[in-house]
């Protein structure tokens, strides 16, 4: 049998890899054809106001989430522990994921000389810091210059466009609960409820005024009068406003009720702000042009909120009330827009 010198070999592979049939490639080929892109793994962490860390760095006049680019053979949730600890000092995993962004090659931040060739960037959740952690914080010699707790609607006005879109959205889905978002320079593939209303949008009116349980005492004037008003599987009715994206408890009379008993009341200096619990049993009819009816639980309208610390007491009240009701305490779901015509329970 005649014996192929390795160029006739390479001859006969080359001839057998160009004649067949389909979309067959050579290896060399195929890579050479893939996209090569960055990753980086950022994490969102926020305080017990709803207030999201932000840092600043001696590199760049924006703020930036803290995280950084992921190293060649590290896995993202790795680079983001390693980042936490290298810019925060604190020391941790994350392992839930909020989003992943795609950020394209044109991204204007990026300098053409940098040939940046876009980017895989992984958002993961920090969870909510106690003031212990936040103290805890010790920050590095050089890179990272200070920190700082922004409110949401805040976050454009501090960081690249790009960037403040990508925080919001991963927020929206924390709260939202429906697992991990997918983004596309920021923008979410398949927008939920919070992102379609824009959601944190605009500053959170601040709502720091303690809080007593049971009715209003008769001197006291009473302001706001509103509802926490229970649907049969325990979440709450919630207004978002169309035009700001915020989120307000309802009036007590925004639907048929019944159980109806004062919760207790916020009191600040112009007066007391009373809430009402009551069990759903029909949401009247008809579009409203200002707002958005939804479900939420209780923990998701207090995420949307800016409470302060005595919103922990009202959400034990809460708790206390619908057990009250005969109603179960609901699980973590994405809120829910109620339809125009109306439902009855």
């Amino acid at each position: 049998m005649p014996q192929l010198t390795d160029e006739a070999v390479t001859d006969e592979v080359l001839t057998d890899d160009r004649e067949r049939p389909g979309t067959w490639m050579t290896p060399q080929a195929y890579g050479a054809s893939r996209a090569a892109l960055w990753t980086g793994a950022v994490v969102l962490v926020t305080d017990g106001d709803g207030r999201i860390l932000v840092q600043s760095v001696d590199y760049r006049t924006d703020r930036l989430l803290p995280g950084g680019a992921v190293d060649t053979g590290e896995a993202p949730s790795a680079a983001a522990a390693r980042e936490m600890s290298e810019e925060l000092g604190i020391e941790g995993r994350y392992p839930r994921g909020l989003a992943v962004d795609w950020i394209p090659a044109d991204t204007p931040c990026f300098p053409p000389e940098m040939r940046f060739p876009g980017e895989i960037l992984h958002v993961y959740d920090g969870g909510t810091w106690s003031p212990e952690r936040i103290d805890a914080i010790r920050l590095p010699a050089q890179e990272v210059t200070g920190i700082d707790f922004a409110e949401p609607a805040d976050l454009p006005a501090l960081m690249d466009p790009g960037d403040a879109r990508r925080a919001l959205s991963a927020l929206r889905a924390r709260i939202n609960g429906g697992g991990a978002a997918l983004l596309e320079d920021g923008r979410p593939t398949a927008p939920t409820a919070l992102d379609r209303l824009g959601v944190l949008r605009t500053r959170r009116s601040p709502h720091h005024g303690t809080w007593h349980a049971g009715p209003v005492p008769e001197p006291l004037p009473v302001r706001d009068h509103t509802g926490w008003l229970f649907a049969p599987d325990g979440r709450v009715l919630l207004l978002i406003a169309r035009a700001t994206g915020a989120a307000h408890l309802p009036p007590p009379t925004a639907a048929a009720t019944s159980g109806a008993a004062p919760l207790g009341y916020r009191y600040d200096a112009p007066g007391a702000h009373p809430r009402t619990a009551a069990r759903l049993t029909a949401l009247p009819p008809g579009p409203d042009p200002a707002h958005a009816r939804l479900l939420a639980t209780p923990e998701q309208v207090r995420e949307l909120s800016d409470w302060g610390p005595a919103g922990h007491d009202e959400l034990a009240s809460l708790h206390t009330a619908r057990a009250r009701l005969g109603l179960p305490a609901p699980t973590r779901t994405p809120l829910t827009e109620l339809p125009d015509q109306g439902i009855r329970w």
